[in-house]
């Protein structure tokens, strides 16, 4: 805190007023009075009978004597704001003499033009509605640091209005993918967030306990089986927002909370969610910025349909001088892969090491949006098998940017084979695999009651805002990122 606001605040409670009002009634948005009389020549402008009553915060102070020129803002847009002594009562005045720039202001004037043509409204009437207690940085000085940013992202928020930009777009888009699935006749619905056993994806977990039932919880890596269940029970058509948690590294794609888009529609399949995910796409680019192209990292990113759609393998052939051969053979493959630096784990089977060759040589140049299709089965413990080739699943990942989007496929709806999978995943995680789902039984006497032809996906909200908002970081489209913990003074 400054000393010279904490004077000013003194000052305010001594002219018997309340730095920190409880209710102010706001007549007018900013942009109501700029948008209808910016353009208005100043002999046209409404009388001084006719007053404006808008409030926001003080984001710029020029003062001359007994007058100043203040920039004041609120959600909607600023106007320039013209404080005299004259013009107001001396109690206001004495008022608007403790203002600083953060302060949040109540106002009410009449409007005029400047010599230089700037609306402006002349205040008549000034309320002192919350006293900032610290500075705010000068334009973006002083807040340039990337984690300062972060931390305290309201301030960021308070000076950059580009980054309100972001989370309004984020807001529009995912009111879009609602919309989207809403429109096709798919059911919103909302699953738990703390299960009792971790599964529906390959990750590890964050474990909280619940002292009633004395029992250990995991809040939710993906929300996959349930929503299944759902599909057992009827609803044929349903989506999730959800929100994720995996207790994994940070970095610039990833952060340990995030927000999905997950649905299932029974009687598809995954060349449907392929479709779905090109068609949900390309309208939100459209309704956007009216073309079906993006500009990410200063790259032109080609949204038109249809998108490439590559086998895992025929992917790995065309990236490197590995063959179809190799990797259709354990000793081989593992051979490849450790030419390229990459460690294999004497518990991998052929189907882990293909995934990790293509992490290594083939994820991050696929920048214009590709379906890679056709995983291993090893590595989709949820995915059903192609009928001609049982080792492989029916199963796609979308990489757009560098990374990837989405995954989906057409779900594993036979009891046995589910239980079969499970229970080497439960090996996998006894063998150490710290990723590796857990036995779900319950899940499994669902799948005994029969779940219908399936395919589902998942698709990460704040990838795709990253990609429609140009930014570098998950953590730029995350309002409040996890941080380390700092000292706050």
């Amino acid at each position: 805190m400054e000393q010279h606001r904490l004077d000013k605040l003194e000052k305010i409670k001594e002219l018997s007023q309340q730095p920190y009002v409880n209710f102010h009634k706001v007549e007018h948005d900013i942009a109501d009075v700029t948008n209808k009389y910016d353009e208005v020549e100043k002999d046209q402008l409404p009388e001084r009978t006719v007053t404006f009553d808008v409030a926001g915060r003080v984001m710029a102070m020029r003062e001359f004597g007994k007058t100043a020129f203040m920039t004041i803002k609120d959600r909607t847009g600023s106007i320039q704001l013209y404080a005299k002594k004259g013009e107001m009562s001396d109690e206001d005045h004495a008022i608007f003499k403790t203002t600083d720039v953060g302060d949040t202001i109540g106002v009410k004037g009449f409007l005029f033009k400047t010599k230089t043509g700037e609306l402006t409204l002349c205040a008549i009437e000034y309320k002192m509605l919350t006293k900032a207690l610290r500075d705010l940085p000068e334009k973006w000085h002083g807040l340039k640091d990337v984690e300062t940013r972060y931390r305290q992202r309201y301030v960021d928020l308070i000076v950059n209005d580009t980054v309100k930009d972001t989370f309004r777009t984020r807001s529009n888009i995912i009111q879009q993918v609602r919309e989207f699935f809403i429109n096709k006749d798919f059911l919103e619905v909302e699953t738990p967030m703390m299960h009792p056993i971790v599964g529906g994806a390959t990750a590890k977990h964050f474990e909280t306990h619940h002292n009633a039932l004395d029992m250990p919880l995991f809040l939710r890596i993906a929300p996959e089986l349930y929503l299944k269940r759902l599909v057992v029970g009827g609803f044929e058509r349903i989506f999730e927002i959800n929100r994720n948690f995996r207790n994994e590294g940070l970095s610039t794609r990833h952060n340990p909370e995030f927000t999905m888009i997950e649905w299932y529609k029974a009687y598809n399949d995954y060349h449907g969610l392929m479709d779905d995910i090109e068609e949900m796409v390309c309208g939100i680019a459209t309704n956007l910025y009216g073309k079906e192209e993006l500009t990410y990292k200063e790259k032109t990113i080609d949204l038109k349909r249809p998108w490439a759609r590559v086998t895992m393998e025929q992917a790995i052939v065309n990236a490197s001088d590995i063959t179809a051969e190799t990797l259709s053979d354990r000793e081989l493959a593992k051979a490849a892969a450790e030419k390229i630096g990459i460690h294999v784990d004497k518990n991998w089977g052929k189907g882990k090491i293909v995934m990790e060759l293509f992490e290594e040589l083939v994820e991050q140049n696929l920048f214009n949006p590709t379906f890679i299709i056709d995983y291993p089965k090893e590595v989709s413990p949820l995915a059903k098998s192609k009928k001609d080739d049982p080792e492989t699943t029916e199963r796609f990942e979308l990489f757009v940017g560098g990374f990837e989007m989405a995954n989906g496929f057409n779900e594993l709806n036979d009891p046995m084979d589910q239980k079969e999978r499970f229970e080497k995943q439960v090996a996998a995680k006894e063998a150490g695999d710290e990723e590796a789902s857990m036995m779900d039984s319950d899940y499994i006497r669902a799948l005994e009651y029969g779940l219908p032809p399936t395919a589902g996906a998942g698709l990460g909200i704040d990838r795709l805002v990253m990609l429609f908002t140009d930014s570098a970081s998950i953590r730029d489209v995350i309002l409040f990122p996890h941080m380390r913990p700092e000292d706050v003074d």
